[in-house]
């Protein structure tokens, strides 16, 4: 009886010795090396970037070290935020002109921002703007195929170039501003619910098309956020609300993930808004 009883326990033993050492292997691989994405000398072009989440990303990736080309409509603002952003960057701040609905203007955007810092790796579509308060039957074809051209033509277009460098560099980033009008219509908002919805769409596909090429795509979708956006005007009784450095923080931690993780949706709100 001692004989079997010493067997049974020499093979136990041998069973927990192997359990354990399968689950030391399953633990390595879980631990596989994190690989992520090279973020030195890396350069950025932010559209809209001169106001409110525009302008907060900018901010954010200049202070990681990133080059940035900052683009907006006016050549005024763009100058006066290329140096107010420069004072604190670590690395090189330059603006341009361009309105997204213009073709030739996105072109020469990327052909500067090329020029600038000799590649593109990080491409955030930020400019948007958007019709409020107005129904179908009232709001002007001209507004309507603003907000389209702006929110939607604007983004395929900075892509549409943007991708080709971004190749020529090994990989990328693309994150979209999108909204969370994109997923929640709203009465008086169909142009711009349209355009973001679209925005939506075309990010998942663009996604799916480009993840092979070492090119990250991500879409963020803000609630109500603190800025001067839709003739909204920011200030301490509206606390409630995300603030520009909250999406920027998002942005920064996109670029942070590891290269095997994509976060491509991602939906940020306001964590404690008025009762109603």
């Amino acid at each position: 009886m001692l004989g079997a009883r010493t067997s049974s326990s020499a093979s136990r033993a041998k069973d927990a010795e192997h359990f354990f050492a399968l689950r030391a292997h399953a633990d390595e691989d879980v631990r596989a090396p994190s690989e992520k994405m090279n973020l030195k000398n890396k350069t950025a072009i932010v559209t809209g970037g001169t106001k409110g989440i525009g302008r907060g990303i900018a901010e954010a990736l200049s202070r990681e070290g990133f080059n940035v080309c900052i683009s907006a409509r006016h050549k005024s603002e763009i100058d006066e935020v290329v140096r107010e952003v420069s004072d604190s960057s670590k690395s090189r701040v330059v603006g341009f002109v361009c309105d997204v609905r213009n073709y030739e203007h996105v072109k020469g955007l990327i052909g500067y921002t090329v020029k600038e810092f000799g590649g593109l790796d990080i491409l955030i579509n930020n400019a948007g703007i958007g019709t409020f308060h107005t129904t179908v039957d009232e709001t002007s074809p001209e507004d309507f195929r603003a907000v389209l051209e702006t929110n939607l033509f604007g983004v395929f277009y900075c892509c549409h170039e943007a991708i080709p460098q971004m190749k020529q560099r090994g990989g990328g980033y693309i994150i979209n501003i999108s909204s969370l009008a994109g997923a929640n219509p709203h009465a008086r908002m169909a142009a711009y619910n349209a355009s973001k919805f679209g925005l939506n769409g075309f990010s998942e596909a663009l996604m799916q098309e480009v993840r092979h090429d070492n090119i990250k795509v991500s879409y963020i979708m803000p609630g109500s956020v603190n800025t001067e956006f839709g003739d909204d005007s920011p200030g301490d009784e509206k606390s409630w609300q995300l603030q520009p450095a909250d999406i920027a923080q998002v942005v920064i931690d996109l670029l942070h993930h590891d290269a095997r993780a994509l976060p491509s949706r991602i939906e940020i709100r306001p964590s404690k808004p008025p009762k109603r």
